[in-house]
């Protein structure tokens, strides 16, 4: 196996093989989200060629969210007792033939079974799960940096194909709009096979940071999946962190890809924007999250989560509530996008780190896997609920005003975390 070889050449080199690890999961984060978040410029294209309502095809993009987040909790159980490489295989072979579907859907119900069911299921497995999964298996030190570059690849992939996407929706028809992440999807899936491990002790390393090699307990004393997701939550949910933690990223959910990735170009479309130009505008949000969560993790790394989740969630809402004053021009938009980008998600870094430090190392991805269901649980209710507003009252403006002021109600909420707290694992996970 190549990981064998390559681990101990990088190791005389003085690189630890965990950063090959963070590579690959980097890219695959990267492709299977954008692969996740197209629907959003696919929109208007779906509604002019079938004639559907928007509110009829946000119930599809809400069920999507909503499945991308419920997975989170059983996909790291399922890592955690198959393996991240077997887990991730599959999951990459699922995106890959649910996007080929879709090209030849005609009907309503197609659209809820590929974009829906499928994508849904397959990318929720290597959205921020996978990340929080690679992080604190493969790294002691920089974790929270690790965290950070991975979560910027999650939230940046949604939005920094979308222009590719535009312009090949609008000059090529929206089918080939998604072969381009299908194809990368495809190399992804042997990147995994070849390169990722499961444990530092698979290639005869300690984690990153560690002095010694750690075996893994036998995933099958950990008992079935379900048990194991499920007395996780059991645990946390005597946790006051658990509730705060899940409690705001529902919010941060409702306020970012619930919102801005599904409704942000029909927003724009509404005030005499073309696609490929807010398209663009999105990509731009994408490219300024990636340095924003990359610092976010920095900063995690030093500093108390809270207040930086308390300048997140604040500085996230003051920006909602203004962006119906930036005239919708491109310069007033672009100021917007800056601001707005930095935070995309920076909250990820903070939340992961609070979730480790109170759940430990075992037991702390699954529990993230839960708070994560309800990031997920609140973008789908932003996707729908957009879509019923702008359907009901011709305007999307009373969703963005709610996601704002939700945001700034966290701010404050947030400052109510435990900074110290003893883990202590579930029998399903010790």
């Amino acid at each position: 196996m190549l990981s064998n070889t390559l681990a101990p050449a990088l190791a005389r080199r003085g690189v630890h093989y965990g950063w090959a690890v963070v590579a690959v999961g980097f890219l695959t984060m990267l492709v299977t989200s954008a692969a996740m978040g197209m629907p959003g410029v696919l929109l208007l294209p779906l509604k002019n060629e079938f004639g559907w309502d928007l509110g009829m095809i946000s119930g599809a993009l809400a069920l999507r969210l909503m499945l991308y987040g419920m997975v989170g909790p059983f996909a790291a159980a399922l890592m955690h007792r198959y393996g991240m490489r077997f887990v991730v295989s599959i999951a990459l072979s699922i995106i890959v033939a649910g996007l080929f579907l879709a090209t030849q859907m005609t009907a309503l119900w197609q659209l809820w079974v590929t974009w829906g069911i499928m994508l849904g299921l397959s990318t929720g497995v290597t959205a921020n799960v996978l990340g929080a999964t690679i992080a604190t298996r493969w790294f002691t030190k920089r974790r929270g940096l690790v965290i950070g570059l991975l979560s910027a690849s999650s939230a940046t992939g949604q939005l920094l194909f979308l222009p590719i996407a535009a312009w090949l929706s609008d000059n090529m028809g929206w089918r080939l709009a998604m072969l381009p992440a299908g194809i990368i999807c495809l190399v992804c899936l042997v990147l995994v096979v070849l390169f990722m491990r499961d444990y530092p002790a698979h290639v005869s390393l300690p984690a990153y940071g560690d002095d010694e090699i750690i075996e893994p307990s036998d995933p099958r004393a950990n008992g079935n999946v379900l048990a194991a997701s499920f007395g996780a939550l059991a645990t946390a949910s005597q946790n006051r962190n658990f509730w705060i933690l899940a409690g705001s990223f529902f919010v941060c959910g409702l306020s970012t890809n619930g919102l801005i990735q599904n409704h942000f170009i029909p927003f724009c479309h509404d005030y005499g924007m073309d696609a490929v130009a807010a398209s663009g505008i999105l990509a731009m949000i994408g490219a300024c999250d990636f340095v924003g969560t990359i610092g976010s993790g920095w900063l995690s790394d030093r500093y108390d989560s809270r207040w930086l989740l308390f300048w997140y969630y604040g500085l996230r809402g003051f920006s909602l509530l203004l962006l119906p004053y930036t005239d919708f021009s491109f310069y007033g938009l672009s100021i917007f996008a800056i601001f707005y980008g930095l935070d995309w998600i920076a909250t990820v870094p903070p939340t992961v780190k609070v979730s480790g430090q109170t759940f430990g190392r075992e037991l702390g991805p699954v529990v993230f896997g839960w708070i994560f269901m309800s990031h997920q649980l609140g973008a789908a209710t932003a996707a729908f609920g957009a879509g019923l507003s702008r359907d009901a009252l011709a305007s999307y403006l009373p969703a963005f005003i709610f996601a704002g002021l939700a945001c700034i109600v966290t701010a404050v909420t947030v400052l109510w975390l435990r900074n110290r707290v003893n883990p202590a694992p579930t029998p399903a996970m010790a």
